[in-house]
């Protein structure tokens, strides 16, 4: 099937999927008939992330039937980032949705966030307000999100949620690697794009069980302080490391000014422990400069397009 142009479909819909045979047809099932009411050109863009249960042999035949969906099959399973990546690099609408493969996403809910957009956002972003999974998910869910907004200062309740709807021109400004995909609002409006949120509504997994542990949140909130980092320092990472460079700096010089004035008046400086930390915050502020100065030179020298890496990875598309 020859491929049309971008501007020939208003919507695709990426789902990444692994493992998740027992899903896929399901979802399309209920999927599909949501879309077709909508009255706009659209695809399907399922990301087969290597499954291994034979949900890639599924999606091939679904393509082979319905001519709306798309499948993209990765070599093998790079994460969730990536294959959402992947998907984005091979959606042509100029809104794309997100979710998940699971079934706990329902579909009805794509109706009003295209509303939403349509409103004047740039991403909205699905809120589990009454969300169907067992307690020892919710609770370390509410404390990271909790974290995530004060630190952040994206007011979401619910920034984790797959469940998304993008302009494309947002899409395409937004590169996220390892387990940056869900911090994607926060990226976004970083970049200056308009964020909000709509409650959506969540339902219990009838299949499988969840990929993600309780070790996520430990990496999560490593994303955050590097995402946090790149949103604010990112073109001007010389204001970070610079800034508290010149800090150090300052507070070694006046201890140094202070035990030079006090040898000056017959004192022995040479055992205080106040030497010690004067000349190391001297060193570690010259040193902080330096890391300031080298990052700026590396920022303005190095622009790289994540796209390219995305592209790599792709296996092949079955239209």
């Amino acid at each position: 099937m020859t491929d049309a142009p971008a501007a020939a479909l208003a919507v695709s819909v990426v789902i990444p999927v692994y493992d998740e045979a027992e899903s896929v047809e399901p979802l399309a099932a209920e999927l599909l008939p949501v879309l077709r009411g909508l009255g706009r050109p659209f695809e399907v863009v399922f990301v087969d992330a290597g499954s291994r249960d034979g949900g890639g042999d599924r999606l091939v035949a679904l393509a082979g039937r319905e001519p709306e969906v798309v499948v993209v099959r990765l070599r093998r399973n790079f994460g969730k980032a990536e294959a959402l990546m992947a998907g984005f690099g091979v959606a042509r609408g100029e809104v794309i949705i997100t979710m998940d493969g699971d079934l706990q996403d329902d579909p009805a809910e794509i109706p009003r966030m295209l509303d939403a957009l349509d409103g004047g956002l740039d991403l909205v972003s699905g809120w589990k307000a009454d969300r169907q999974d067992p307690v020892g998910k919710r609770l370390p869910s509410k404390v990271f999100n909790g974290v995530t907004r004060r630190v952040s200062g994206v007011p979401l309740h619910d920034l984790n949620c797959g469940f998304k709807a993008y302009r494309a021109d947002c899409v395409r400004a937004l590169a996220i690697a390892g387990d940056q995909y869900r911090y994607i609002p926060v990226l976004a409006a970083y970049e200056g794009f308009r964020v909000g949120e709509i409650p959506v509504n969540h339902r219990a997994r009838r299949h499988g069980r969840s990929k993600y542990g309780l070790e996520r949140y430990a990496r999560g909130l490593l994303d955050l302080l590097t995402i946090t980092f790149l949103g604010r320092y990112r073109h001007r990472p010389m204001h970070l490391f610079g800034g508290v460079g010149l800090v150090m700096l300052f507070v070694g010089l006046l201890v140094s000014a202070y035990l030079s004035v006090l040898r000056f008046l017959g004192h022995g400086i040479g055992n205080r422990p106040l030497l010690l930390l004067g000349v190391l915050l001297i060193l570690v502020g010259i040193q902080l400069l330096t890391f300031g100065l080298l990052s700026e030179m590396i920022q303005r020298q190095h622009a790289r397009s994540r796209e390219d890496d995305a592209a790599a990875r792709v296996r092949d598309v079955v239209r």
